[in-house]
């Protein structure tokens, strides 16, 4: 299997109804779930592509563009954005849609980063 057809195939995505409590003061899905359920979808994307043990190292820019408000669904897709030697970068798109219409939006968007490692917690090449 190809490289590309390694991080097509490991794409991973979910969906979750946006319910009153997960929501903040302002009925809109609280940041600190959304970030969470983006590291969790980026996670098995990650142990998808390299079925090895792979923990979260760090978060880059996440980029909140709209409100996810109660009541709505919303997707989450992760794809593998670079592979490294013993690390790798997953790309997580959250688009959120109206449960009773078509419209459907991009609402968040961010980047983590994972190391493989092995039984002894050391980094571990990812493609060997």
């Amino acid at each position: 299997m190809t490289l590309e057809e390694k991080i097509k195939a490991s794409e991973t995505r979910i969906f979750k109804a946006v319910f009153p409590n997960t929501t903040n003061h302002y009925d809109t899905l609280f940041g600190g779930t959304a970030m969470m359920l983006m590291d969790e979808v980026a996670f098995m994307c990650a142990t998808r592509f390299s079925r090895q043990i792979m923990v979260t190292v760090s978060s880059d820019r996440i980029d909140f563009t709209h409100p996810i408000p109660a009541g709505t669904i919303v997707e989450l897709v992760a794809a593998v954005s670079h592979v490294g030697n013993t690390s790798m970068k997953v790309r997580v798109n959250i688009f959120v849609e109206q449960m009773y219409s078509e419209h459907r939006e991009q609402a968040v968007t961010g980047e983590f980063s994972f190391v493989a490692i092995d039984e002894h917690k050391r980094p571990t090449p990812i493609i060997k």
